[in-house]
């Protein structure tokens, strides 16, 4: 194991509104348009938090013409998701 990585993708996902985008990410996929109403942040922070996601290795996006789709890189991700829904 990495733990230098581990420790940078668990200090990401640290932050209640980024561990909310990523499970968002995972469930729906997303545009940021959809994150921004969803979460009820103005565009800018959920920005500043899809950029730490991104810094992490926990999410990559792609243009899709004016927009940006959001995506978990690694399968993996869903997994540790889930199995955070299921602690108390």
């Amino acid at each position: 194991m990495d733990y230098n990585k581990t420790a940078s993708i668990l200090r990401a996902l640290g932050h209640p509104a980024r561990l909310k985008m990523a499970e968002g990410i995972a469930v729906y996929g997303c545009h940021v348009n959809k994150i921004v109403d969803k979460m009820g942040l103005p565009q800018s922070t959920v920005s500043q938090h899809l950029g730490a996601l991104r810094a992490a290795g926990i999410v990559t996006f792609e243009k899709k013409g004016a927009r940006s789709c959001y995506c978990l890189t690694d399968k993996r991700f869903n997994k540790l998701l889930k199995a955070l829904r299921q602690m108390p």
